[in-house]
């Protein structure tokens, strides 16, 4: 069961994998987008458990857009719109629940996925977060644990690298693109694998 403590703990965690991957997620940019997708998604989540700490949200719902809405208010480029609307929305889905379970989290990330496909437009294929995003949340919907879960978000950040990027900065680069993971992807995944400890 995921409370409202347990959403502060999963992002408390995935700021944490944030900061240690920062550089890399940098890296990633550089060819293909701003090179500021470490550095700005780093700067808010520190922002997100900024704000977590002094709202102190009572459910895993409001902390959800709690977490949502500072994100897009602090963070430029495409990851804070994208990562903020995956986050609010979700604790928009879960509404007023103390608590949610296994089906009731997977319904909330298909919520958020589904607004996220629908402010980029990207699909699976397109080299974006949606190819990381999309398995995590099938697996969670069939019943999948949370390592099973950030094991497909893991496996569909690697399927980027040999796709052609559809949507994006890296749209331009055409076929020059292949061979480099999108960053919003290797992020996904890194979101996914700090849910591990608190879902069931």
């Amino acid at each position: 069961m995921l409370t409202a403590a347990g959403v502060r703990d999963w992002l408390r965690r995935f700021a944490t994998a944030v900061d240690e991957h920062a550089a890399e997620l940098t890296d990633l940019d550089r060819p293909i987008g701003d090179s500021d997708h470490g550095v700005n998604l780093q700067r808010g989540m520190h922002a997100v458990l900024a704000a977590l700490d002094a709202a102190e949200p009572a459910t895993p719902g409001a902390a959800l857009v709690k977490a949502g809405s500072t994100l897009v208010s602090t963070v430029g480029g495409a990851s804070g719109p994208l990562f903020g609307t995956l986050l609010r929305r979700a604790g928009k889905a879960l509404g007023d629940a103390e608590s949610a379970d296994g089906p009731a989290l997977a319904g909330a990330l298909r919520a958020g996925l589904d607004a996220v496909v629908a402010l980029g437009g990207a699909q699976v294929g397109d080299a974006t977060l949606v190819d990381a995003l999309t398995p995590a949340v099938e697996a969670l919907e069939a019943g999948g644990s949370a390592q099973e879960a950030a094991d497909a978000a893991a496996r569909g950040a690697a399927s980027t690298d040999e796709l052609v990027a559809r949507k994006g900065r890296a749209s331009y680069l055409g076929e020059r693109g292949i061979g480099h993971r999108d960053p919003g992807a290797a992020s996904i995944a890194l979101l996914f694998a700090a849910l591990i400890e608190d879902a069931s």
